[in-house]
C-alpha cells in the first residue's frame, strides 16, 4: 500500500512563503491544502491564479482580503485541523506567536531562521541533522546565511574534522522587493557584535563545530558573500578539499576562469538555468579561491538568501511525518523534483 500524502499549509506568502509553496507542490508525497496571509496583494493574487486555495490568518484581516479581490476560503483555524503540516513563513517573531495555535490543534510546524532555535527546540539542516527532527512536532529551518555556513562546514567535517571556524559575511542589504522602502547606500554597516548571530545558529545543527563569525551589511540586494577560513584535522590537498565539496549534496563549485566572477554573475548564472525567479538552491562555492596553507582550509562562497532553504524546508516536512527516515532519500527526493543540480554547467 503506497503512503498517504501528507498535508501541507503554508503560512505567510511571502519571500520565503511562495517558494516553499511551489515545492511542496512539485512532490508525489505531499499535497499543498493551501497558503494563507493577512494581505490581498499582488503575491496573494498571483497564488489565487495558481489554483492554490487562500486562506486568511487572522479574524480581523478576513474582510480586508475579501474587500481587496482574494477569494478567501476560510480562516486558518478552519482548515488546520485537517492539516499534517503548517510550513510557517510569516515574518520573524510571528511565528513564535503562532506556536500556540499549532499546539492547540496538534498541528506539526516547520519554523523559518527568522524564529530563535527555542521555539521549535531543534534546527534543522536536511544533509546535516535531518535526524533529529524525525517525528517532531516543530522544527526550525535555520537561516539562509546558517544554512549555507552548515552545507559547506558540514562537508570539510565530514572528510577531515574541523578544530575551528572562522567566517566574515557580507549580507545584501535587503531583499529585491523592499529595496524601495529600505538599505545601505555607498557604504558598509558592521554588525559590531562580535560573534555575530550566524557562528552560534550553526552551533544548533553542527554541536560540536568551533565556530566564530563576523557580518557587515554591505550596499547591495544581490546575495550574501562568505570568506571562511577553516583549520582541519587532516592535511587535504586543495584536490581533496575539491573533491570533499563536489560530494557535498547542495554544494556546486564556479570558477572565475569561467565568468564567474562576482555575486551578479551567479545571479544571472541562476537565470539562465531556467527556474522560476531564476532561483538557486545550491550553494556556489569558488574553486579559484580554495587555498590550503598550514592545515587551514580558505575559501569563499555566495548564498542564495531567497532560495537555498527552500529544498531543506521540503525535507523538514518529511523528517516531522517520517515520510523518509534517511535523509538521503529525502534529499534525493526534493533534489530531483526541484532539480538541484550537481554542477550547473
Amino acid at each position: 500500500m503506497s503512503k498517504a500524502k501528507v498535508r501541507v499549509l503554508v503560512n505567510g506568502y511571502g519571500v520565503i512563503g511562495k517558494r516553499v509553496a511551489d515545492a511542496v507542490a512539485k512532490q508525489d508525497d505531499m499535497e499543498l491544502v493551501g497558503v494563507s496571509d493577512v494581505v490581498a496583494d499582488w503575491r496573494v493574487k498571483l497564488a489565487m491564479r495558481k489554483g492554490y486555495k487562500v486562506f486568511c490568518s487572522s479574524p480581523d484581516r478576513l474582510e480586508v482580503m475579501k474587500k481587496g479581490g482574494i477569494e478567501v476560503e476560510g480562516l486558518l483555524t478552519d482548515i488546520i485541523k485537517d492539516v499534517d503540516v503548517v510550513v510557517d513563513c510569516t515574518p520573524a517573531k510571528i511565528g513564535a506567536k503562532n506556536k500556540e495555535m499549532y499546539e492547540k490543534y496538534g498541528v506539526k510546524a516547520v519554523f523559518e531562521g527568522g524564529e530563535k532555535h527555542e521555539t521549535a527546540g531543534v534546527s534543522f539542516v536536511a544533509t546535516c541533522n535531518y535526524e533529529e527532527s524525525l517525528g517532531k512536532q516543530f522544527t526550525r529551518v535555520v537561516s539562509c546565511n546558517t544554512t549555507a555556513l552548515c552545507r559547506v562546514l558540514n562537508a570539510l567535517k565530514k572528510a577531515f574534522g574541523i578544530v575551528k571556524a572562522r567566517a566574515v559575511i557580507v549580507r545584501r542589504a535587503c531583499d529585491v522587493w523592499e529595496s524601495h522602502r529600505s538599505g545601505v547606500i555607498n557604504t558598509v554597516g558592521p554588525e559590531l557584535h562580535v560573534p555575530s548571530h550566524h557562528g552560534p545558529d550553526v552551533k544548533t545543527v553542527l554541536h560540536d563545530v568551533d565556530i566564530v563569525t563576523m557580518a557587515a551589511k554591505g550596499s547591495h540586494n544581490l546575495y550574501h558573500m562568505h570568506f571562511c577560513v577553516v583549520q582541519v584535522g587532516a592535511k587535504p590537498s586543495k584536490e581533496d578539499v575539491i573533491k570533499a565539496l563536489e560530494e557535498e549534496p547542495r554544494v556546486v563549485l564556479v570558477s572565475g576562469r569561467d565568468g564567474v566572477e562576482a555575486l551578479n554573475s551567479i545571479v544571472e548564472l541562476a537565470r539562465d538555468l531556467g527556474r522560476p525567479r531564476g532561483d538557486l538552491y545550491e550553494i556556489p562555492v569558488w574553486e579559484d579561491s580554495i587555498a590550503v596553507l598550514d592545515g587551514e582550509v580558505y575559501l569563499m562562497w555566495a548564498t542564495p538568501n531567497e532560495s537555498n532553504v527552500i529544498p531543506d524546508n521540503v525535507d523538514a516536512i518529511r523528517a516531522l511525518t517520517e515520510l523518509e527516515k534517511d535523509w538521503r532519500a529525502s534529499v534525493e527526493k526534493t533534489d530531483r523534483n526541484l532539480g538541484v543540480l550537481s554542477k550547473l554547467y
